[in-house]
């Protein structure tokens, strides 16, 4: 059976021209305005797309739009404009389109790949891919309702092209999600290339991402070089802790995402690049939206798919089967002889709200592993700070009121801050940076900078 598509515009010969290209993988269903559209939307309930003009008599296609959905929950669309706009192209998004075309339609091949993509991911999202195969994906551990919910969510918009934004707290396994969507997508046989964007500067991200020409840059490679984009191609591109990319590259990011091609550094020349992107964040992206540090547009092309990740306090039930695992593979790395843990000791890591989250918590267990006394991880092995949580933070609040003497310097409380701040996370830097509220990149500049 032919997927359903919905076709509206109130010029007629573009209708009828569309609905012969489509015919012959899909059944066309056609309507010259809103009212006509919403109709059809209420007598079938199995549609998979609507293609839709936005300048129409009567109600426009973004208003359309949200009306659809609130009928037909989760309707994949694509809207049409010959006045394309960044403003359009945002509220295109927000009301949930998969994408957004301009007209004239010039390369309609391009137009069937989008076309075919967003009936995919439709498809990806029915109800009947709900009923997948149920249980724990690769690379991850537990069956709290916390991670039965993201799985089941990854294996709905896995098999689909659709872009993917993943939030959560650092730690909480935000890489393992977006390899899981690749390892369940038909992509999984291409690469999965993953970028940690905090670790470049500006200028380094935008040739990490877009690759140079030769002769771009002094001391560059002598043949030029190929960027992450491109090598993602045919593939996933992870784009870890995308709040940290300066404006300008979010703008090349952007004109990428939409056009589907890419442009190396030096070249004036584009080219075509099929890629899925999936991006991390442990920021609030809409918050630097407000701030003017994020792209309003980029951020709706982002969050087509939405996915996020629970602290790992939120799902306590999930630590013991981790610490299990964990103590498995670093035994079996030889990192100790342990074969399990009392009970006693399993509580008091269940009672520690682990603020680096299930990074933490695997250096915690590989700690304890490597220095265990015996066959058995007792109470005894669980390290200090975990036991007695509050004692780190008195540390914390004692080191920097002592650097505040007035023969402290701004430096030197700035220092004890975060050395007070590494303690109190058990030497996570992660955990450490995110508590003062900084980027690891910053983190790990001062600490290089003292030496340590």
């Amino acid at each position: 059976m032919k997927p359903k598509i919905l076709i509206v515009d109130d010029e007629k010969p573009l209708r009828d021209t569309l609905a012969r290209w489509f015919r012959p993988s899909y059944e066309c269903l056609l309507a010259p305005d809103a009212d006509a559209a919403l109709e059809i939307v209420r007598a079938t309930p199995d549609l998979a797309l609507m293609i839709s003009d936005i300048r129409m008599p009567g109600e426009d296609g973004v208003t359309l739009l949200r009306r659809a959905r609130e009928i037909h929950p989760g309707l994949a669309a694509i809207l049409l404009t010959a006045y394309g706009t960044v403003e359009l192209a945002v509220a295109a998004m927000k009301e949930g389109a998969a994408d957004f075309f301009q007209k004239p339609i010039t390369d309609m091949k391009a137009f069937e790949l989008r076309v075919a993509q967003a009936v995919d991911g439709a498809s990806a999202m029915s109800p009947a891919a709900e009923n997948a195969a149920e249980g724990a994906l690769n690379g991850f551990t537990g069956s709290s309702k916390a991670l039965e919910s993201i799985y089941r969510t990854i294996r709905k918009v896995a098999p689909s092209d659709a872009t993917v934004l993943v939030e959560g707290p650092s730690g909480s396994g935000k890489e393992l999600a977006a390899r899981a969507i690749h390892a369940l997508s038909k992509r999984a046989a291409g690469p999965f290339v993953a970028v940690e964007c905090s670790a470049f500067s500006a200028d380094l991200l935008k040739s990490e991402l877009f690759g140079y020409e030769p002769g771009t840059f002094t001391g560059g490679l002598k043949d030029g070089k190929k960027g992450c984009i491109e090598e993602a191609g045919g593939g996933t591109l992870f784009l870890d802790e995308i709040g940290e990319i300066d404006l300008a590259t979010q703008i090349a990011l952007l004109r990428t995402l939409e056009t589907k091609c890419v442009r190396r550094l030096g070249s004036s020349f584009e080219k075509p690049v099929d890629f899925r992107l999936v991006a991390a964040t442990n920021r609030n992206l809409l918050s630097l939206v407000a701030e003017g540090k994020f792209r309003e547009d980029l951020f709706y092309r982002l969050n087509v798919i939405d996915i996020r990740m629970p602290a790992l306090k939120d799902h306590p039930s999930d630590i013991a089967p981790l610490v299990e695992r964990f103590i498995a593979e670093f035994s079996a790395a030889g990192e100790g002889r342990v074969k399990g843990i009392e009970a006693d000791a399993l509580k008091a890591l269940e009672a520690y709200s682990w603020p680096g989250n299930v990074r933490q918590l695997r250096n915690a267990v590989e700690k304890m592993v490597v220095l265990a006394a015996g066959e058995t991880l007792t109470l005894d092995d669980v390290p200090a700070e975990i036991l007695a949580p509050t004692a780190p933070a008195a540390t914390a609040e004692a080191a920097p009121a002592a650097a505040t003497a007035p023969t402290a310097s701004l430096a030197d409380v700035e220092k004890a801050q975060i050395l007070a701040a590494l303690k109190a996370a058990g030497g996570n830097k992660t955990a450490a940076a995110d508590a003062l509220g900084i980027s690891r990149r910053t983190l790990h500049r001062k600490l290089r900078e003292w030496g340590i």
